[in-house]
Order: C-alpha cells, then sequence, then structure tokens
C-alpha cells in the first residue's frame, strides 16, 4: 500500500490492530469506573476507603498524617508527569529523525514501510503519552483542591459542617485518584503501542496482554481481595 492511498501509509491489518488498541484502551477504562455492584474494580472499592479516610480526619487530631497522605500523593503525581512529558520529548525527537528505527528494522529483518507509516506508529504513542501529562497535572491540581478542602473541615465533630465538608473532600480525593488512574491506564497502553514497531500483529498482542493485566488487577488481584474484608460503608 503507498502513501497516497485511501489511509495512507496504513495497511487493513494496520487498521485492525489500531481499532483494537483504542476498543480495549476505552472498554477497560469503562469497565474499571462503572463496575458492577458485585464485582467492584479495585477503583471502587478504594473509593469507599477514601471516603471513610475523610471521615476518619473530622475526630484526628493532629492531622499531620493525613496532610503527609496528600504530600505522597501529590508527589507521585510530579513523578509521572515529569515521566510522561520526558516520553513524549523522546517520541517528537523520533518522528523529527526515524532513521535509527530503520536502521534497527533493516538489521533484524522486519518490514520497513514507508517513514510515514513509522511516524504514525511513534504518533500513537505520544498521543497516549500526551494524555497520560494531562491526567496527571490535572491530577495533582484535584490533590491540591482536596487540601484544602481537607483544611476547611471542622475541627469540632459536633458541628454540622463537619462531615458534608469531609465528604465533598472525599468526592475531590476520589476525582484526583481517577484522574491519575487514567494516566497510568495511558501509560500502560503507550508501551503497548511501542510494540506496533514490530508489526501489526505485535501491536494486537501487546494490546490483549495489557488488557488483560489490567483486568486483573483491577478485579482478580490478591490486594482486591484483602480489601473486601471489611470494606467500609
Amino acid at each position: 500500500m503507498t502513501e497516497n492511498s485511501l489511509f495512507g501509509p496504513l495497511t487493513p491489518l494496520d487498521l485492525i490492530a489500531l481499532v483494537v488498541l483504542v476498543i480495549c484502551w476505552l472498554a477497560i477504562g469503562w469497565l474499571t469506573e462503572h463496575s458492577p455492584s458485585h464485582r467492584p474494580s479495585m477503583g471502587k472499592l478504594m473509593e469507599s476507603y477514601r471516603r471513610e479516610w475523610m471521615r476518619q480526619l473530622v475526630t484526628r487530631q493532629p492531622r499531620i498524617f493525613d496532610s503527609a497522605m496528600v504530600d505522597g500523593l501529590r508527589q507521585s503525581t510530579t513523578f509521572f508527569a515529569s515521566t510522561a512529558l520526558i516520553a513524549i520529548g523522546g517520541g517528537l525527537a523520533l518522528m523529527a529523525n526515524p532513521k535509527p528505527l530503520t536502521d534497527i528494522a533493516s538489521d533484524f529483518a522486519l518490514s520497513q514501510g514507508p517513514t510515514l507509516l513509522w511516524e504514525a506508529r511513534i504518533l500513537t504513542a505520544v498521543l497516549f503519552g500526551a494524555n497520560a501529562f494531562l491526567k496527571f497535572v490535572w491530577s495533582h491540581r484535584l490533590f491540591s483542591y482536596a487540601a484544602i478542602a481537607m483544611a476547611a473541615v471542622p475541627n469540632d465533630p459536633d458541628d454540622p459542617l463537619a462531615y458534608p465538608r469531609a465528604d465533598q473532600a472525599a468526592q475531590i480525593n476520589i476525582n484526583a485518584a481517577k484522574s491519575f488512574n487514567r494516566g497510568l491506564r495511558s501509560v500502560y497502553f503507550a508501551l503497548a503501542t511501542l510494540a506496533w514497531l514490530l508489526g501489526p500483529l505485535a501491536l494486537i498482542a501487546t494490546t490483549v496482554f495489557t488488557t488483560a493485566m489490567l483486568w486483573r488487577r483491577e478485579f482478580a488481584s490478591e490486594s482486591r481481595r484483602a480489601l473486601l474484608d471489611n470494606r467500609p460503608d
């Protein structure tokens, strides 16, 4: 297939692999965030623990532990955002000069294809990286908002605003965690996309493997089974 064909340098198998990648990415994200009540995902279980955290916050004095927890969560988002930004820069540099990749393909007797095909493969990984970066940045801001909301929770548990404000802080904390998890999923699928450099069949294989791995961690991991015991209401 030539570069001036209907889908540019992409072959039908490339298109199928790309569609499988996008569908799996969207499907596992939706399933994780909208898991059935009889089989909650790891993310859903953690939501109940985050709400319980904020309820315990009301009566905990002093709240140094809670401050340290939020600070640790913010540092995690900063680390991953910085890593994603570096990866984006590396991907853009390869798009500007894909010759090193084509040389490697030639050394391993892989199908090289037109330069535009290599750029499309790298661009897909870069787009996942860019999405991850944006999610991590927004998560960082939300954790900052959550810290402010936590500071606004009254110290007196008998204050009528104490538990309502704790619930608000919990919801912001949950939203921050959702954004962080979305960023992590984008990182996983960005890594899976790199297999496309070996061909569309490799992309399909790594996409299925990545999806299965994420499903297991969310619905069949030992950590999940541990959280099911004494789960907060």
